[in-house]
């Protein structure tokens, strides 16, 4: 990334993760779809409450890990591959011990966590079943989120993407046999879940162990730095967290959706999973802006920085006009995939008030997951988790302040309002910083 256009490096690097991104949300939604269609709206609320708390634990591993990529990446770009190689094989061991205590810690306290957010009694034991299962599979989750991040690190965007493809493809088929045609319970669904995140770890490490020798690992490799833990977990940690205040964020969030009632709850369920369809995109230009921020500060090429940020907004609010007119126009169709039989009606009513209101929204993250991307590549990662607590903070005080009189629409406005609000820090402190490095690089 440290040569030739900008904006083609971005694209090529930035396809694959979306459509990597794309295919690892399709788990959850296609857990939700088969759960809602085949089980029954308690299903799909469940699997919905269960999403914020799924996200919490994802969001947290991937952040450790995107953090931990600026610094291969910073490594790669230098090309200094023995402290590349020492970074990874830190970041897996420790990571061995972390994810089996997230399992272990999560599988003990799951209902617990559910009466904290105000779960209904209703669809207290359903969702603790499927919830249990997910957390066992955070060991499995961890090691393909490090090991896809050293992957791209060195440029690699496109082969985690053919992994995620088979095992999506696998869940998608799983959940149809045992749950659409054998009519087994929300247990199978966590299941086959599980199953594929297993799947993807074990294809990225015989991948990387077969054919990629700058990641491949000896047992001379095989140790634990504590200087490198130290400055990966400056880089990951702050990333981890400020990855973690947005399900903590959604966790209040989906707290507040509760009291509405299963219908509401479960329309809730359903317009997340589209979000997050529409959102990943944005984020992986983001990554993409990231990695090519890094590679290029590690080689000390200012003026493609610079470039590359430009190049980045371009392309993030060009992607957020398309997809607010998309799901503007498709809202009551993607709405029906969500739910059939009774209750069905009021489900994709309540969805596509939701949807039609967020449409108009898409293109305010976009523009803050360009820039939350071109500073972590910067290092400036307290800014990155500064701003997100602002976002969330705002938004979350707001769903609050007006789901009492909008209902499932307040939680659009809320976070329209915590985007503007993250917009007005971010991008005065990206001029100022900008302008204070391009003066002391002349002096």
């Amino acid at each position: 990334m440290t040569e030739n256009s900008p904006m083609g490096h971005m694209i090529r690097y930035a396809v694959p993760l979306v459509l990597a991104s794309a295919f690892q949300l399709f788990y959850n939604a296609a857990d939700s779809i088969i759960a809602g269609r085949f089980i029954g709206r308690e299903a799909l609320a469940a699997t919905g409450i269960a999403s914020p708390i799924m996200n919490l634990i994802i969001l947290s591993i991937s952040g450790l890990c995107i953090g931990s990529g600026v610094l291969m990446s910073q490594y790669y770009g230098a090309k200094e591959e023995a402290k590349l190689k020492r970074a990874l094989s830190t970041l897996l061991l420790f990571g061995l011990v972390f994810s089996l205590l997230v399992a272990a810690l999560g599988f003990i306290l799951t209902e617990q966590i559910l009466k904290w957010v105000n779960t209904p009694e209703d669809i207290l034991q359903i969702s603790a079943a499927y919830l249990r299962i997910i957390f066992l599979g955070a060991p499995f989750t961890y090691f393909y989120n490090a090991l896809s991040s050293a992957l791209k690190s060195v440029g690699d965007s496109s082969t985690p993407l053919k992994f995620l493809l088979f095992s999506s493809a696998l869940n998608l088929a799983l959940d149809l046999v045992f749950i659409g045609c054998l009519g087994f319970g929300i247990r199978c669904s966590a299941a086959t879940t599980v199953i594929a995140e297993a799947v993807s770890a074990l294809l990225a490490f015989s991948y990387i162990y077969r054919k990629v020798a700058i990641l491949k690992l000896g047992k001379a490799d095989l140790a634990m730095d504590r200087a490198m833990l130290k400055k990966i977990l400056s880089y990951g940690s702050i990333t981890a967290l400020q990855q973690s205040v947005q399900p903590v964020g959604k966790l209040m969030i989906q707290s507040a959706v509760n009291s509405l009632g299963v219908d509401v709850i479960a329309a809730y369920n359903a317009v997340t999973r589209i979000d997050d369809f529409a959102l990943t995109p944005e984020q992986s230009i983001g990554h993409a802006a990231t990695t090519f921020t890094a590679q290029n500060r590690g080689a000390e090429k200012e003026r493609r920085i610079r470039y590359g940020l430009r190049d980045a907004l371009a392309l993030e609010l060009l992607y957020g006009i398309f997809i607010g007119i998309a799901v503007f126009s498709l809202k009551a169709p993607i709405m029906s995939l969500f739910s059939s039989g009774g209750n069905a009606d009021t489900v994709i009513t309540e969805g596509v008030k939701y949807l039609g209101t967020m449409a108009f929204f898409y293109t305010l993250p976009a523009l803050t997951n360009g820039m939350q991307g071109f500073m972590r590549g910067m290092g400036k990662m307290k800014v990155t988790l500064i701003s997100t607590a602002i976002q969330v903070i705002i938004r979350v005080i707001s769903t609050y302040a007006l789901i009492p009189k909008m209902g499932i629409t307040a939680i659009s406005i809320a976070c329209a309002s915590g985007w503007i609000m993250m917009m007005i820090f971010e991008y005065p402190y990206c001029f100022l910083y900008m302008r204070k490095r391009k003066r002391e690089k002349r002096a």
